[in-house]
């Protein structure tokens, strides 16, 4: 049954409901940001096994250092997935130069999953807003 609103307490009922929507859509986009950055970390730890988790056992610890964060502030959510071996993601996303000449030639495994979780992200908002 709806509620009678006079034009008195007008300005009250709508600050209530915008109040209500906000607190949803907070809610809400906590719970995507916590779900996407946890699947991107999974995934980034698949893509460095696939690509480099087949020779060396150090290669094989690196899909290990994937990790995140995720900081909840007053305004916004945001979600961070990085590496804990700092510097060595960059190199072997864009090659690197070797020690007696030459480049290493770069393997892409950072964009690939990026792309695909902003895309994801974008689809998660759209349908829950």
């Amino acid at each position: 049954m709806a509620k009678k609103v006079t034009v008195d307490t007008l300005g009250d009922a709508i600050k209530s409901i915008l109040k209500e929507y906000d607190n949803d859509v907070s809610r809400n986009l906590d719970e995507i940001t916590k779900r996407v950055t946890k699947e991107g970390v999974k995934a980034l730890k698949s893509e460095s096994k696939a690509k480099f988790g087949t020779t060396k056992s150090r290669k094989k610890k690196y899909a290990a250092t994937w990790t995140s964060t995720v900081e909840t502030g007053r305004l916004s959510t945001q979600g961070t997935i990085y590496n804990t071996q700092a510097g060595l993601p960059h190199l072997l996303e864009n090659g690197h130069a070797k020690v007696g000449g030459g480049r290493v030639a770069g393997r892409e495994h950072i964009s690939t999953v990026e792309d695909r979780l902003i895309k994801e992200f974008e689809r998660e908002v759209r349908s829950k807003l």
